[in-house]
């Protein structure tokens, strides 16, 4: 493709409607021509935050869609699986920061999966509840199906419980109540969720847990859908304990059982479960009926309240919660029993270095894998690195905004063991963070890896290196990339 202008780029960005043609002005006084480089008035445009370093991207390789969905206006990729991509992004009319999911277009012509995905846009509009995600908006933009919803600052419930290494038992009841309560309003709306897990629980920065992807949920014992291929869904994990069990596919007693589950995750700081990705491990029924005693696993925990979680946890569903407003009752009064405790407010889990697992051998708590920031605008680099390093042993974490990188490390004990800063389009705001981090008394003890290109020999000049800082310039072998991280990270991976 051949290379565009800075004019050029500049009238596409506007014609997109993505730069507001009264700050161009601005713009150009600082370059001091409408002839500077291209890399240029890009780094222009995003230090003055007129463009996000991924519209950047787009708009200089030529796209001309994927900016805007509904009332949404994309920021910047914030995530991707094999079946969506997520993007932060914009509301035009209020200005409201918000997740846009996409169905990955080579769904497009998939009746089945696009179905699925619109099923959980559809069912998330139904349901307006604080423990819910909130969807916004469900609709098409060409051939690409989309969903706008809520955008949640926080992580996964299961990210929170592995980099807590357990939590606080009062810490652990808030997050329980609000997970049953919502299910209590699912299921009082008929709908159940079907697909329970600790990663389809997000929890915000303010501590709210919020249930997410309603895409397998179903309509309890709604005649309408009897017939419905889509209906019939559910997970792996659903199908093998309702087979187990004798009952329906949308019988409420299964998401009692992984309500459970999340619940002797939350109390316990380990899933009841062995994570496997073995579709057969995770279909036998025996993965569910050898669950080890929550009491064994956390001794500490209050006895009715270990009783409660074992009861949801029942193989068969007759034994269990006939519902999950049964089990709410029940655990109502442990809750306000230990709120008033002072003596329990907190566990001594977070003394427990290694605990037995099932098989008898020593789990340590804190063999985490090793972890990396990356910070890269591009996305197809993004999913290269993420891939190369998550093959390598790593928990791979992903930003293109380098100043929010410096925030989680600022704000979150040790959230990665190294920071990988990308300056292709960044360009001297990758160096300027770079170099920002030895002089700060706190930062200057995280390593740090600077990726430039042959053609930033300027940037390569500017940045400043030590025992802990390396810059590193494309091309390379990838070999030579890992050995650079194991080097500054002590070889954890």
């Amino acid at each position: 493709m051949q290379d565009l202008t800075s004019e050029e780029l500049a009238s596409a960005a506007i014609e997109l409607g993505l730069i507001d043609p009264a700050k161009m002005p601005g713009v150009w006084r600082e370059l001091g021509s409408h002839d500077a480089p291209a890399e240029q008035f890009g780094s222009v445009c995003v230090r003055k935050e007129l463009l996000t370093g991924y519209q950047w991207e787009r708009v200089r390789q030529g796209y001309r869609n994927g900016f805007f969905y509904g009332r949404a206006k994309v920021l910047y990729q914030a995530g991707a699986g094999s079946f969506a991509r997520v993007y932060r992004a914009i509301a035009q009319d209020s200005g409201e920061i918000l997740a846009v999911k996409v169905l990955r277009k080579r769904f497009s012509s998939d009746e089945i999966k696009g179905e699925l995905f619109l099923r959980e846009g559809r069912m998330g509009l139904m349901l307006r509840h604080p423990g819910i995600v909130r969807i916004e908006e469900v609709g098409k933009e060409g051939v690409s199906s989309f969903i706008t919803m809520e955008f949640v600052e926080g992580q996964t419930l299961r990210e929170l419980v592995k980099i807590r290494k357990g939590l606080d038992l009062i810490r652990g009841f808030d997050l329980a109540s609000q997970l049953i309560d919502a299910l209590v309003y699912a299921h009082g709306e008929h709908v159940t969720h079907r697909d329970l897990k600790a990663s389809n629980v997000l929890v915000s920065s303010k501590g709210q847990a919020k249930l997410v992807d309603f895409g397998l949920a179903s309509f309890v014992e709604s005649k309408a859908k009897k017939d419905d291929e889509i209906g019939k869904l559910r997970t792996v994990e659903y199908a093998a304990l309702e087979a187990a069990g004798g009952v329906r596919g949308d019988d409420v007693r299964s998401d009692v059982f992984f309500l459970g589950a999340l619940l002797y995750l939350i109390f316990s700081g380990r899933s009841p479960f062995s994570e496997s990705r073995d579709r057969a491990v995770r279909a036998d029924p025996k993965r569910y009926s050898e669950i080890e005693p929550l009491g064994r696993v956390a001794p500490h925990l209050p006895r009715d309240l270990v009783d409660v979680v074992n009861k949801a946890l029942s193989l068969k569903p007759k034994h269990r919660f006939q519902t999950v407003s049964e089990l709410q009752e029940a655990i109502k009064p442990i809750h306000l029993r230990c709120s008033e405790d002072k003596t329990v407010h907190t566990t001594d889990s977070t003394e427990k270095v290694k605990q037995p697992s099932k098989s008898g051998s020593v789990r340590s708590k804190t063999s985490d894998k090793p972890r990396i920031m990356v910070v890269e605008v591009s996305g197809k680099s993004q999913d290269s690195l993420r891939q190369f390093f998550s093959k390598q042993g790593f928990r791979v974490l992903v930003t293109e905004n380098p100043k929010r990188a410096i925030t989680r490390f600022e704000s979150v004990p040790t959230p990665a063991d190294i920071l990988l800063l990308s300056s292709q389009v960044l360009g001297h705001d990758a160096v300027s963070v770079f170099n920002s981090l030895a002089p700060d008394p706190y930062l200057k003890k995280i390593p740090a890896l600077l990726i430039t290109s042959a053609r930033q020999l300027d940037l390569v000049a500017e940045a400043v290196e030590d025992d802990l800082r390396q810059v590193v310039t494309m091309p390379f072998e990838a070999s030579d990339l890992l050995q650079k991280v194991k080097t500054l990270t002590g070889n954890k991976a």
